[in-house]
This record gives structure tokens, sequence and C-alpha cells, in this order.
């Protein structure tokens, strides 16, 4: 059987209400120790869309599975037309303000650890270390067969050799790095193999129906037990992945503090949520702490 992917979650009635007080988020982090879990609402701002929420992308695309993508060489070929393309916006993608403010929270010793469930690799291009994906990266692609694993940057080149003249319009980008085409749109792109054993390449992400490597996992209930408090940055915790962290620490009377615009799964097991835009939320927090963040790269 199948297993399909959660896509959609209503908040129920008498989830506690949202708030502006950013002072809860600041106790916490000035008592060092803080967790972060983040979610794609934290790159909204760097022009990557999430997910959910208002102009959520699951509204009109449902994301690759990881049974479509192994027993179908169709979908594999829609999907890499779709990613392909969308590798060219997505793979110049940079870091926004609740980014730099996480790698200066990191860099004054206020984090425990950071796990996010993007696969945009903007924590790391913001200075943030050791950070755990728990979906993976798309920076990254890994054969099935030989499990060689290899740049995005050197698949891109090779289906860039493949596909000369491939640039067709698409209707949106997602947070999967997935360009929205139509069938006709993907046409007879070309898939290229492993360069290795000529096995099926796949980006090094949890598909949705795939599961999380049980020794990420791990770690990250390890970080978890270790943490003094768990701080929730734009995610809706809809899917179990990310869910169970908020339980483990609730479970273990850690303070759960959520920075989301929009109610999460998680709520109940908070101690605030804040629904403030995350960029100016963190860069705030980090002003009332009197830590510096980092100015925007230039081009």
């Amino acid at each position: 059987m199948r297993v399909r992917p959660t896509l959609s979650w209503t908040p129920p009635e008498g989830l506690p209400p949202g708030s502006t007080d950013l002072e809860p988020v600041v106790d916490s982090l000035g008592g060092g120790g803080v967790l972060v879990l983040s979610g794609a609402g934290i790159s909204t701002e760097s022009g990557i869309p999430d997910y959910r929420g208002e102009g959520g992308s699951l509204s009109r695309h449902t994301p690759m599975t990881y049974q479509d993508f192994t027993g179908s060489a169709q979908a594999r070929r829609r999907y890499w037309a779709r990613s392909h393309l969308g590798w060219r916006t997505f793979g110049r993608a940079r870091p926004n303000a609740g980014h730099r403010a996480v790698a200066a929270f990191g860099r004054h010793g206020l984090l425990s650890g950071v796990i996010t469930q993007n696969v945009d690799g903007l924590h790391q291009a913001a200075g943030s270390e050791g950070v755990v994906e728990l979906h993976g990266g798309l920076d990254r692609v890994v054969c099935l067969s030989c499990r060689a694993s290899s740049p995005r940057r050197d698949l891109a080149l090779r289906l860039e050799e493949a596909n000369a003249g491939f640039a067709p319009v698409a209707a949106a980008l997602n947070p999967d790095g997935d360009a929205d085409l139509t069938d006709a749109q993907v046409g007879d792109f070309r898939v290229v193999p492993c360069s290795r054993c000529g096995g099926v390449l796949k980006p090094d992400v949890v598909f949705f129906g795939e599961n999380v490597p049980r020794a990420r996992v791990d770690h990250c209930r390890d970080l978890v037990g270790a943490a003094a408090s768990l701080l929730i940055l734009g995610s809706s915790l809809t899917v179990m992945s990310g869910l169970r962290f908020v339980r483990l620490a609730a479970d273990a009377g850690k303070p759960v503090l959520i920075v989301n615009r929009d109610a999460t799964r998680g709520d109940r097991h908070a101690l605030t949520r804040v629904e403030l835009p995350l960029g100016n939320a963190l860069t705030a927090v980090a002003d009332r702490l009197g830590i510096p963040v980092d100015p925007p790269a230039t081009a």
C-alpha cells in the first residue's frame, strides 16, 4: 500500500491564540541552551514559498512521493524537469534576516543546536554550524544503486547538456525546489543516470512517504534531551517528523516556544506562539539581547 503525505491540517477549536509579545522568546534565548527547529516559513523572506499558510503551495501542488519517484520513469522525468528548472531560482536564494539572526544566536553561545525541516541550505549559508538537515539537502544527489553522493551543481550541468534549450516558463516555485510545469512543458525531458554505475539518481532529500533515517532521528532526540528549551521557527508542525520533537520536549517538561504566523499542530504544547514575521521578530529579539545580526551579503 502506498503511503500518502499528510497535506493539510485544520486547527481545531480551543487552541491558544497567538501573541505579539517577544519577551518569552527573549528570556528563553537569554538563558541559553535553546534548540531551534525551523520550517519552510523561515525561508519565505528569501523568496522560497511556504507549503501552508496564506499562499501556501499545497493549495496547488502535491509534492513528489518516494513511491511515485522510485516506481515510475515518467514520474522521475517529470520530477527532474521541474526540479531542474526550479534549481535555477532555488539555488540563487540567499539567507534572510531570520537565518542571519539564528546564526548570530549560535555565535553568541545561546543555542544548543539547529534542526531544520528545510532542504534549502540557507541556515548554513548564513553561518550556522552543525545544522541537522532533518529532510536532507537539495544541494546533493544520491544514486539509488551504488549510493554514491555528488553535488547538485554537477548534475545541473549534465542536465543542461542533455536538454539544450529547455527553458519553459514555470507557473510557480515550491518549497522543495520543484517548479510548476505542465506535462506538455515537461515534454521529452532527458533524465541522466549515475555517472558511476548508471543507476537512478535521486535528490538527497526525504520525499513524502519516505522515512527519515533512524540515526538522524535518534540524533535529533538526543539534541532535544540536551536542550533547555525548544524554539520552533516557521513550521506548522503538520507532519510528524517535526511534531514528535515538540511532544518529546513537552513530555520532558522543557519549554516550547513557537514563532509562526499561523496556528500550528504544536500550539497546545507551547508556552507561547508569536505570530509575527520571522525576520522582524528575530531581529528584534537579537536587538533586545544586544546581539548584532550580520547585514545581507552583497552580490
